[in-house]
């Protein structure tokens, strides 16, 4: 049982609807809105952990790919609630958000609102998320403005 329960929320995990992933435009070109990503996520207290650099990675490998790069971030206070609620949660934490160059002149960001985990890792605090989701807006909103 609970083998396939583990199984139910990794499937779940991978089918998103659209309400659930955030797209919003930037003025700025993918490294000035991850810099300024990375600017607002530390004056709201949450420590940044990396940023991924997809395009330099399959150049690597010989691969093309438009400009992209992805910062994972991480508030431990939310975070650890939400581990606390359901250690699987984990699996979709830190927090990401992914700048890409979306065509010739146009740069949008993409992130998953930390709301969507309610259902999929059974988590009971909406207060708590609704809060994450604020601050993800909150930030995302200043880095593109």
């Amino acid at each position: 049982m609970k083998k396939t329960a583990f199984l139910f929320m990794i499937f779940t995990s991978l089918v998103f609807s659209a309400d659930n992933i955030i797209i919003k435009n930037s003025n700025y070109g993918v490294s000035q809105t991850i810099q300024n990503i990375k600017e607002r996520a530390i004056k709201k207290g949450f420590g940044v952990f990396t940023i991924i650099n997809h395009k330099g990675n399959a150049t690597i490998v010989g691969e093309e790919l438009q400009e992209a790069k992805l910062i994972i971030f991480s508030n431990p206070k939310i975070d650890a609630k939400m581990m606390q609620e359901n250690i699987l949660a984990g699996l979709d934490l830190p927090m990401k958000v992914l700048v890409y160059r979306a065509g010739e002149s146009k740069v949008e960001l993409a992130y998953k609102k930390a709301s969507s985990l309610k259902n999929i890792y059974n988590l009971k605090n909406n207060k708590l998320l609704s809060q994450a989701d604020k601050m993800l807006d909150e930030i995302t909103n200043k880095a593109i403005k």
